[in-house]
């Protein structure tokens, strides 16, 4: 365990946090736009994080993961906040209106990790000797630099992985509400009835490993975001 480890992990997740409440308010607004005040007669519109906490996605999950990995430094952060509350019943059309709430997260997630690698990628061509600065991290200027990029990286990691994560068609997810849009009456009744055992099966796929799929298959999306010499500054 070392210094730097506890200090890229406290970074990493000051990243996913951002990502997570980014990728909930997007949720709020959207069914605000469409009509529904529940998220913001809740509160839930904040970007404060303590709106959005959730004591197993957001606490549990994140702090189980940040342990591991002081002691396996390849392990991934992960977390989810709490369901911004959404009443369908708002809608002018129900199943049209959560199809557009469900991919407002996931595509928050994308632009934003869009727009960020942007920002750090017209600052490594405008800035001479960008990368070079931040990998010798000589002076206290240099090591807070380096601490910018490295959390405004993740944040574009992080943010990627929660817009694949969530596409899976498992209820709560919102790869779940995507698909019911689409399916017919009996399958859309299938998919109700699932979501009771959800939560218990997310649980059990992120603990077993299973989402190794999720982070290898988005890997080259964030690497060709980001770019070779921005992930080597992150290193």
């Amino acid at each position: 365990m070392t210094i730097e480890t506890i200090l890229s992990t406290v970074l990493s997740l000051i990243a996913v946090f951002m990502a997570i409440v980014f990728h909930e308010v997007a949720h709020g607004l959207v069914a605000a736009r469409l009509g529904d005040p529940t998220a913001k007669s809740g509160g839930r519109l904040s970007l404060n994080p303590l709106a959005h906490v959730d004591p197993v996605g957001t606490i549990l999950v994140p702090l189980t993961l940040a342990v591991l990995r002081i002691f396996a430094p390849q392990t991934v952060l992960f977390g989810w906040a709490k369901p911004v509350p959404v009443n369908p019943n708002y809608f002018r059309n129900p199943f049209r209106g959560m199809l557009f709430v469900a991919l407002a997260g996931p595509g928050a997630n994308l632009a934003l990790g869009a727009a960020a690698a942007i920002l750090g990628r017209l600052l490594f061509f405008a800035i001479p000797d960008l990368g070079m600065t931040l990998i010798l991290r000589e002076g206290l200027g240099a090591n807070a630099l380096h601490a910018v990029f490295f959390v405004l990286g993740m944040f574009v990691i992080y943010c990627v992985i929660l817009a694949a994560f969530n596409m899976i068609p498992i209820p709560p997810l919102d790869g779940s509400r995507v698909l019911t849009y689409f399916l017919p009456p009996s399958g859309r009744k299938a998919m109700l009835s699932l979501e009771r055992y959800g939560f218990m099966i997310l649980i059990a796929i992120i603990f077993l490993g299973g989402l190794d799929f999720v982070f290898t298959g988005v890997a080259p999306l964030w690497g060709w975001l980001l770019g070779p010499e921005w992930l080597y500054a992150m290193g």
